[in-house]
């Protein structure tokens, strides 16, 4: 198989003359509007280039990919190097005459189709083996190494805690390190990095593995995170123009702690699901983050409280609540 050349656009055109004809018309449409090719799936690109779906992937491999979503990965990246600095740094996909719904929709379609290749690219029996190991975990700590990494161990751990599991969430390297030293052969170390290179956050993982504890990574495929892990949970999105970890696997991460989460209550069973019941009841009997909580009800209107009052009881009673005509 060919290399993918540095220059992917220059590349298209100088294989042009030696491609199928379908393929000629998948080239034709890149080099018509790229930006908008970048943003499509491979349905819409077979409809505008008048061709089948197996020729947008064929056409992709003549070129040296081994997949349609590393092919639009490389012509992202082709386009923001063409891109003038002042555009390009704000957003891979945004220009300067961009009206604010152009630039809205952009910005929504990127992370569409960030998404759909997430979903295509899934390994679902990384996930399985990850929730096993989790649902059968002693203990689950979860490792961070910035802020963005930070708040996704935080509220993973948070996830874990509401299903009964024993987990806890270190961003400290001492802390790291210590919890590795503890853990054990039933403990199981999830750390989160996009980057997946932060020298101390491996350093972590590698002891931790070294005292029987399983490591789960969440980061992407390739990152030295991801060597050093046991289950490796993958994540591929666009280079961000403005940050280190952008928006796009910030959400993608969000979406495989859902995924883990629901996985594990699923092996759990009824445990989980009466415990997050019995969580449900105490915060509405208590009012917290409710309705029914004092300062939610200060400003009823005496007729509303009074309706509130009688909902209540009819509920109690097993009767439909009764509402003021």
């Amino acid at each position: 198989m060919d290399t993918p050349a540095p220059h992917l656009l220059q590349h298209l055109q100088e294989r042009y003359a030696d491609l199928p004809e379908a393929q000629q018309r998948v080239v034709d449409l890149i080099a018509r509007d790229p930006r908008g090719v970048a943003g499509a799936t491979v349905q819409q690109l077979a409809q505008r280039a008048g061709v089948s779906m197996p020729t947008i992937v064929r056409a992709c491999r003549s070129f040296g990919f081994d997949s349609v979503r590393e092919f639009m990965l490389a012509l992202v990246h082709d386009i923001a190097l063409i891109e003038s600095p002042p555009y390009r740094y704000l957003h891979r996909s945004v220009r300067a005459d961009d009206a604010p719904a152009d630039i809205c929709g952009k910005i929504l379609r990127s992370v569409v189709t960030s998404m759909s290749a997430l979903e295509d690219e899934l390994d679902v029996a990384a996930l399985e083996r990850a929730a096993t190991a989790i649902a059968a975990a002693e203990r689950i700590d979860c490792y961070s190494s910035g802020a963005t990494s930070t708040f996704i161990a935080n509220d993973f751990q948070a996830r874990l805690f509401r299903l009964g599991l024993h987990s806890n969430a270190y961003f400290d390297a001492h802390q790291q390190l210590i919890s590795a030293c503890t853990l054990g052969p039933r403990g199981v170390a999830v750390a989160v990095s996009h980057v997946g290179r932060m020298p101390t956050l491996l350093e972590a993982t590698r002891f931790a593995r070294s005292q029987g504890a399983t490591v789960i990574a969440l980061t992407q495929p390739g990152a030295p995170l991801a060597v050093e892990s046991d289950i490796m949970l993958g994540v591929s999105v666009p280079e961000d123009a403005v940050m280190r970890v952008g928006t796009e696997a910030y959400i993608a991460h969000l979406l495989i702690v859902e995924m883990i989460t629901v996985l594990v209550g699923q092996r759990l069973g009824s445990k989980a699901a009466d415990r997050l019941r019995q969580f449900r009841g105490v915060l509405a009997e208590h009012g917290i983050d409710s309705e029914s909580h004092v300062a939610m009800t200060m400003s009823w209107s005496r007729a509303e409280r009074v309706q509130s009052s009688e909902d209540k009881e009819d509920e109690k009673s097993g009767g439909a609540p009764r509402r003021v005509i």
